[in-house]
């Protein structure tokens, strides 16, 4: 049984639950599923990120997506549809809103479940990678244990 700690920034659609629960084949998943809330203060890395991918109208429309304590019931909803998903794909899977520091909340869920691997699952984020201030990157000096990063897919 292998045990992973999933990191996640949206709901995981269908094609992300089948990618992450056929990485190791036949061999049985537990998920522990952490879901950051939007923040304030990614707001600008967003929007250059939006802008260095070439999506203008993201970039635009960042100020309208709900951010900060107004993010918490979209997330809490992201997190138990993403928990059912994983189930409903057969693995076994539980998880919590990131309230504090992530990487905090990563190490000690790591530690917590004796996690085996984590997996950074989230969009391109052009400016964080390329100072290798992104999750996956910061993690890889918290957590011990290997760090995969994976690039989630849009909504289909």
């Amino acid at each position: 049984m292998i045990t992973t700690v999933l990191m996640i920034e949206k709901p995981l659609v269908p094609v992300d639950v089948e990618m992450v629960t056929r990485l190791h084949g036949d061999e049985p998943v537990t998920f522990y599923v952490l879901l950051q809330p939007r923040g304030n203060q990614d707001r600008l890395l967003r929007s250059l990120d939006d802008v260095v991918l070439g999506e203008f109208d993201e970039a635009v429309h960042e100020g309208h997506v709900p951010e900060g304590e107004a993010a918490v019931s979209p997330a809490e909803t992201a997190l138990k549809h993403s928990v059912k998903a994983l189930r409903d794909a057969g693995a076994k899977a539980s998880g919590e809103i990131v309230e504090g520091d992530p990487l905090e909340t990563l190490r000690k869920a790591v530690a917590e479940h004796k996690a085996d691997e984590v997996i950074v699952l989230t969009a391109p984020h052009q400016v964080e990678e390329f100072f290798h201030r992104d999750w996956a990157s910061r993690a890889r000096h918290k957590v011990g244990v290997p760090v995969l990063k994976l690039f989630a897919h849009n909504d289909v």
